[in-house]
């Protein structure tokens, strides 16, 4: 009880008053859930606008009153919406289905299920956080591509529809034929040459996993790393302005509500050692469950040891494929490891990054199988996860 044995009078207003507030939290705040948002943060304005526009540019018929009622009776989207259902129908049967199934049945502890998820390197990939973590209540993006704005009504009525509608499906082509988006292929898209960000392709990948858009809003991180509002076009006068965007989304299935935030920031050494502003608001994702594939091996150069030792001091869990951390910062007693799949030579021009040590673990009896294919090498070589569970306070890593 909360009066701890005070007898004065002042003393049982107090705890009483504290007994109440706490009748009043939901359920599930009994779990502790890191602080990401900060005391002052605002709610996410809800409106529509965001959900329109994602229904539109992924080819699914908007909810009544959508300003896009006469174009989606014209040709270019009904052979969009065509198009976007056969890929959709592919991605479900080699992916979405797969994706689902581990996650039901190795990823329903609730630690995992009430924690926040932290995912460097991610870029627009909002359907893999939102497979592989259905329940959790906040998801936390970063990628180097822009966060990008959303397009009006009008704006996208005055261009050449066949065309931006054929761009459109090709930003989520990889992620849906390869279950990960080509690093040169953003480069390509998303810096203005489609699209002036990953925000479209992250909505398009949320509506068509069944969830519906709530509320949207453009944010950065103050010099506190404290998460604001800013303005559409805000320019920073710094070096870094740790600009994102914030989504409300609700799961059709069982009407739940998350937030998810991608913020563009730089996390190599040089560049993440001057980000104070960032560095603050990661320290206040401990507890989180962190997921990295097809990283690129950035955390296996010496030059991302900070965002590296980072993943390791706030995790509380950490899913990855063997492009995230190298195996040998799990080979202590702080973590407890499963591994699911087999460990194939790194694919392609990463072939020189094998992990022997890896390997040598994949020998173990207790690996599981993994009919998921994932990462790089997608169908092409045997795909490889790795879930590890801290089970002991963090230690710092070495470099």
């Amino acid at each position: 009880m909360c009066l701890h044995g005070r007898r004065t009078i002042f003393g049982l207003i107090a705890g009483l008053a504290v007994l109440l507030a706490g009748c009043e939290r939901p359920s599930q705040s009994a779990v502790t859930t890191p602080d990401v948002v900060g005391p002052s943060t605002p709610a996410t304005p809800r409106a529509r606008d965001a959900d329109d526009v994602a229904r539109f540019i992924a080819g699914l018929p908007g909810a009544e009153g959508t300003p896009f009622a006469d174009l989606q009776n014209g040709d270019a989207w009904r052979e969009h919406r065509r198009r976007l259902d056969a890929t959709w129908s592919n991605a479900e049967s080699r992916l979405i289905r797969n994706l689902h199934e581990f996650q039901r049945d190795e990823l329903r502890s609730p630690a995992v299920q009430s924690a926040t998820v932290f995912y460097p390197f991610g870029g627009p990939d909002s359907l893999t956080v939102a497979m592989y973590f259905p329940d959790s209540p906040r998801y936390v993006m970063v990628g180097l591509e822009p966060a990008g704005t959303l397009p009006s009504p009008a704006q996208i009525a005055n261009k050449d529809l066949p065309k931006y509608l054929a761009e459109m499906r090709e930003t989520v082509a990889s992620e849906l034929g390869r279950s990960f988006f080509i690093t040169r292929q953003m480069d390509q898209q998303m810096r203005g040459q489609i699209t002036d960000g990953v925000l479209l392709p992250i909505v398009h990948l949320l509506v068509r996993t069944h969830h519906t858009i709530l509320g949207f809003r453009y944010v950065r991180l103050d010099d506190r790393g404290q998460i604001i509002d800013r303005d559409r076009d805000y320019h920073a006068p710094g070096r870094f302005g740790n600009k994102g965007i914030e989504l409300e989304f609700r799961s059709d299935a069982d009407r739940s509500i998350h937030e998810l935030y991608y913020f563009a920031v730089n996390l190599s050494d040089e560049r993440l050692a001057e980000n104070k502003p960032f560095q603050t608001y990661m320290s206040h994702l401990q507890g989180s469950t962190t997921l990295l594939k097809a990283t690129s091996y950035m955390t296996h150069r010496r030059d991302f040891s900070l965002i590296r030792n980072q993943v390791l001091a706030i995790s509380g869990h950490i899913l990855q494929d063997d492009s995230g951390l190298p195996f040998h910062y799990f080979q202590n007693d702080a973590w407890k490891v499963q591994l699911y799949g087999d460990y194939a030579r790194p694919y392609g021009s990463f072939k020189w990054l094998e992990q022997k040590d890896l390997r040598a673990a994949y020998q173990a009896p207790e690996v599981k199988p993994l009919t998921l294919h994932v990462g790089y090498g997608y169908s092409r070589i045997a795909s490889n996860l790795l879930f590890a569970t801290r089970v002991r306070p963090h230690a710092a890593a070495d470099e």
